[in-house]
């Protein structure tokens, strides 16, 4: 163990971590981290999809450096200036709706849900909030309490949840894809009839559960579910939206317009920051409800403004839909290669890849081997991760190039083939839990 980790495991708390291999980073530029002895890594995360601009974007430097060196105060708590505002103008207008709406700004997209559930619950007086079995919304209250990924932890679900099936069409549970659809919307259904829904709050492509992408129009069917019954949908695009699945918005695949949308991860470009923009007769109320010292600082929404300026300037989203079919194809070109039985799936949208490592005799999920394996990868080059046990989720940064494309699939086939041939210390791997 090096002298950096065994400084970081004797002073930072183990409730923050998840460690899946050794990594040590001292900087990072484009699609590369490097490592303190100079070795180069492929970056195929983007921090979970926060630095999706990639380390060190000259935009996202240059923004943040005007504002720290002339910062007008630390937040928008009770003051405006030009930053905070103009990030909330610059979301309404890439954001599609109608009426009156507002943008509440926060630090993570933990914040941002939680705020858009409670601001539901206040606005319609009902309590009950429709989620997401295997679903991820945040760390704290009631986002946490609604994430499927920590209710399957061991967390306490929230006393007024209820959790819907979410369509996978790799594993149906009843049979085939459309089966799964319609047995999710009959519960909904059935749910939002009875009257007591504030909301119901739905990834569009589940990210933490498994990195799912669920069949066409399950989306837009839901949504008509919703306003067929006054329920507010809150679509949450922490994750895997602003570019990423090729369109600009997630939820556009679907050609739905939400009541809320959240944001976070690569808005910030970096540096923590979160919005959810919805209708004002929702988020207005009741006044200072939401208080968060520095929500809306200058430093993170220059930020923010320089984000969201590149990704439309620069077309990212055109850019992850077409490196992200390169990337695709190439994974999907594995499948002569030595391990590749193992490889049970490779789905995705732009650059939201995710690839399911499974046991070819059975089909089943493979968690022991999808732990050696992203270890493998960080040995031979690259950093990636494991969602829902076995699926390597694939988010590099939306400024990937084709040629990083093709090596990072290159590297991920030699470490699927070096973890099934037993290569990877299992003994080593076992001392990072990962989730």
């Amino acid at each position: 163990m090096s002298t950096l980790y065994a400084r970081d495991e004797a002073a930072i708390a183990g409730i923050e971590k998840l460690r899946f291999f050794p990594l040590e980073v001292v900087s990072g530029h484009g699609s590369t981290l490097l490592t303190p002895d100079g070795r180069e890594l492929l970056d195929l995360s983007a921090t979970w999809t926060a630095s999706g601009l990639g380390h060190g974007h000259p935009a996202v430097v240059e923004a943040v450096s005007r504002a720290v060196r002339d910062a007008p105060g630390a937040g928008g708590l009770s003051a405006v200036h030009p930053d905070s505002v103009g990030l909330a103008e610059d979301l309404l207008a890439l954001v599609p709706g109608t009426g009156e709406r507002r943008v509440y700004l926060g630090h993570a997209g933990s914040d941002a849900n939680d705020v858009a559930l409670r601001a539901c619950r206040h606005a319609t007086g009902k309590s009950t909030v429709l989620a997401f079995e295997h679903s991820y919304h945040g760390g704290v209250g009631v986002a946490m309490g609604v994430s499927g990924v920590h209710v399957d932890a061991g967390a306490p679900a929230d006393p007024h949840s209820v959790f819907l099936p979410y369509p996978n069409p790799f594993r149906p549970t009843y049979g085939d894809a459309e089966a799964d659809v319609a047995a999710c919307l009959a519960l909904a259904a059935e749910h939002l009839a009875g009257g007591s829904i504030a909301c119901l709050i739905v990834e569009p492509i589940l990210s933490d559960g498994g990195l799912v992408v669920p069949p066409d129009g399950f989306l837009a069917r839901l949504h008509e579910l919703c306003r067929a019954h006054g329920v507010p949908m809150i679509c949450d695009e922490v994750k895997m939206g602003l570019g990423r699945p090729g369109t600009l918005h997630a939820f556009d695949h679907d050609g739905v317009v939400p009541d809320i949308v959240t944001f976070g991860k690569v808005l910030g470009g970096g540096l923590p920051l979160s919005a959810a923009v919805g209708p004002a007769a929702l988020l207005d109320e009741p006044p200072a409800a939401a208080l968060l010292t520095t929500a809306g600082n200058p430093v993170c929404t220059a930020a923010g403004r320089a984000v969201l300026a590149t990704i439309v300037a620069d077309e990212l989203a055109d850019r992850a839909a077409i490196v992200g079919a390169v990337l695709t194809e190439a994974l999907r070109g594995l499948g002569g290669s030595p391990g590749a039985d193992r490889i049970g799936d490779v789905r995705g949208r732009g650059l939201a890849i995710g690839l399911e490592l499974v046991d070819p005799t059975t089909g089943d999920k493979d968690p022991r081997l999808a732990a050696s394996v992203v270890y493998r990868a960080w040995e031979l080059g690259a950093v990636v991760y494991y969602v829902g046990g076995n699926v390597l989720e694939i988010t590099p940064p939306l400024i990937l190039t084709e040629a990083e494309a093709v090596r990072a699939a290159e590297i991920l086939g030699q470490a699927i083939a070096d973890a099934v041939a037993g290569k990877v210390d299992a003994e080593e791997v076992a001392r990072y839990a990962g989730w």
